[in-house]
């Protein structure tokens, strides 16, 4: 399947885990830096964090879409929120992998509601496209 994107972006990284990385618009710019718990010093943000905070993002507006195009579907409250905890570690195979949990909180929200809403939000995001049968993902509201 063929996608025609609407946007693009590009960031170039240096260093790998303890380097630099910018996009190549310079609206954004961060200090690489391995966990403790991988052998690092903690200095800086690492990988795992930017995708943990991108794919919250990325859910919370497939939830907000979903719930535009769907009028049985709840509204997105406000003060609605999506935490995403990304781990990492070694796979059985061969080098590491990544296991994903995304905690939804919707205030005010029927949780049967709350999870039909998720359920179609998860068919929406791109995030959740990319990750699909590659990475293990549980989802769960608050």
């Amino acid at each position: 399947m063929s996608i025609n994107p609407l946007y693009k972006t590009s960031a170039t990284a240096t260093g790998g885990r303890d380097g630099q990385a910018r996009t190549d618009d310079g609206r954004f710019a961060v200090t690489l830096g391995t966990p403790r718990e991988l052998g690092g010093n903690d200095q800086g943000n690492n990988p795992e964090q930017l995708f943990a905070s991108g794919y919250a993002a990325c859910f919370l507006g497939a939830m907000k879409f979903a719930a535009s195009q769907d009028k049985d579907l709840p509204r997105v409250p406000a003060d609605a929120s999506v935490n995403a905890a990304v781990g990492i570690g070694p796979r059985s195979d061969k080098g590491f992998g990544l296991a994903v949990a995304l905690v939804v909180s919707l205030p005010g929200v029927d949780r049967a509601a709350a999870e039909a809403l998720v359920a179609e939000a998860d068919t929406i995001c791109p995030y959740s496209h990319a990750v699909r049968g590659n990475i293990e993902v549980t989802l769960s509201v608050a």
